[in-house]
Order: C-alpha cells, then structure tokens, then sequence
C-alpha cells in the first residue's frame, strides 16, 4: 500500500486487483478502480486493460462502453494481448463504437498472433461466418485448431462442427466426436448438444 501510495504503477495495479478481486482485502471496486486508474494514467498497460474492464462492466463505475474503448486502445496500442482482445469485442459488437467487423479482425488478428486461444476462437468463427472477410473454411480450421489445441472448449465444438459438414476439411464423423468429447470434457454446452448428451 505505501508503495502505492507512493506513486508506483505496479503497487497502484496490484492494490487493484486486490480490492477487485478481494485478496487480503474486503472486494470493493470503487476502490479497485482508484488504483486502476492511478496506475493506467500512468501508462500501465494491465491497468488500463482491467480499467477498461471496470467500464465495460460497470464494476465500481457507471458502465460506460466509450470509456471501456479509450481505456482498452491505450493498452493495446502497448500491445497488450487481453485488451486487443477486448478492443476486438467492441468493434465486433458495436460496444461503444460503430460495429466494424475490419477493425474488429485488425484487434483480434494482433491478440491471436501472440496465442491468445479466444482471439483466435473468435477469428475463426469470422473467417467461417465471412464476417470483413471473405468466407474461408480452411482459414478457419486453421484458427479453429490453434486455439483447440490450447484447450479452448469452444474452438473444439466449432473443429467438430466442420469434420462434421465437411467444412474445409474431409468430412469425418469420428473426428468431429472426438472434438465434441473434448468439449464435454470441460463442460461445453454446445459439445454435449453435438454429442446429443
């Protein structure tokens, strides 16, 4: 705390996520965000991440999508993996900007480089839906599988959708349980309708 309040982002980030998250302290985001925001205008790329974060949530803050998007491009402009992902959200969906699939692919590709398995996850799923890119089943099997491979429950009942339609891939109904197992595995909604569980 002393170092905190001595003006050190670190501290200020760490105190942060103490109050957001309740260690060794009483959970209280108002506060967690005091420190989030000393450190992040310090230029903390984490900071203004779980600021961003705060926003986008309204944790301790009015919610406020603009807010989450300054805070989150100032953090992935440092190259910060979770806030390009997060930046990437917004764009998606149209979370306090305009939707723009081509600035969303731009913020998700930059995260999905660094082997962040829910960018790539969501990449996959626009190559495979053609969303600002052209539709591409092979592209999207190669996204599909790096994030599955890293365990991503959702990439591997997507893996097994396309063995199962043939989708970029030859078509194997084996393959695609063997995903869909693997999904269940961790729990997956989605694998265990497949699987017809």
């Amino acid at each position: 705390r002393l170092s905190a309040e001595q003006g050190y982002e670190n501290a200020q980030f760490n105190l942060g996520v103490m109050y957001k998250e309740g260690r060794g302290v009483i959970q209280d985001f108002k506060t967690a965000v005091k420190w989030y925001t000393l450190s992040a205008e310090q230029g903390d790329s984490d900071a203004q991440n779980n600021l961003g974060q705060m926003y986008r949530m309204g944790d301790g803050v009015p919610l406020d999508y603009k807010t989450a998007v300054k805070w989150y491009t100032l953090s992935a402009e440092q190259g910060d993996d979770y806030a390009q992902n997060n930046l990437g959200l917004m764009y998606l969906f149209g979370f306090g900007v305009l939707q723009d699939y081509k600035t969303a692919l731009k913020w998700y590709t930059l995260s999905a480089e660094q082997g962040d398995d829910y960018a790539q996850n969501i990449l996959g799923l626009m190559y495979a839906k053609g969303e600002g890119v052209p539709q591409d089943y092979k592209t999207a099997e190669k996204l599909f599988r790096l994030a599955a491979e890293q365990g991503n429950s959702d990439a591997q009942t997507s893996m097994g959708k396309l063995y199962e339609r043939g989708f970029g891939v030859i078509q194997n109904y084996k393959t695609a349980v063997k995903w869909w197992r693997l999904a269940v595995e961790q729990g997956n909604n989605r694998g265990q309708y497949n699987l017809g569980l």
